[in-house]
């Protein structure tokens, strides 16, 4: 069974290859276009398995970590900002700065992920939990191929808290 943090941690990986790949596309629109669709719900459905399965986890295994759920569903929020205002311009324009803005948040949230929320869940969770949670991350990955059925649409971050806690 895959862990949680494996996924995560993949897919954090992922982002960053992508949107290399991306800067390397500034002349081929086209190209760039059809990344950026990829990239653009491979963010959605990986913020929305976080905020289904991850962080309701950290929540009710990581003692005071409301902080820090509050701040990664802002983090959410904002490179969703930026995936919308990507989609509203034109290709590769200024205008297309959404990208950018959604890159700056991504790898916001990945540094500050990576260095608070998956160390303490680490310490706090067994390994079958993670397991567990592993198995129900790569299943709604699987249940939403482009980001079907999800909203993309923003959380507020002290509502998820209290629902989730």
């Amino acid at each position: 069974m895959p862990d949680v943090i494996r996924l995560i941690l993949d897919d954090h990986e992922t982002f960053r290859n992508r949107f290399a790949e991306l800067e390397k596309l500034r002349d081929a629109p086209e190209a760039a276009a059809e990344l950026w669709k990829g990239l653009s719900a491979h963010l959605e459905v990986h913020a929305s398995a976080e905020e289904e399965h991850f962080y309701p986890a950290l929540l009710q295994h990581v003692e005071d970590s409301e902080d820090e759920t509050k701040d990664a569903i802002k983090d959410h929020d904002e490179i969703r900002d930026g995936i919308r205002r990507a989609a509203a311009a034109e290709v590769v324009s200024d205008e297309w700065a959404g990208i950018q803005d959604a890159r700056e948040a991504n790898d916001e949230h990945l540094a500050e992920e990576e260095r608070d929320d998956i160390p303490d869940f680490l310490r706090a969770a067994s390994v079958e939990l993670r397991q567990e949670l592993g198995a129900r991350f790569e299943r709604f990955e699987d249940e939403h191929p482009g980001a079907r059925g999800l909203s993309g649409e923003d959380k507020d971050p002290d509502e998820y808290v209290a629902e989730n806690s």
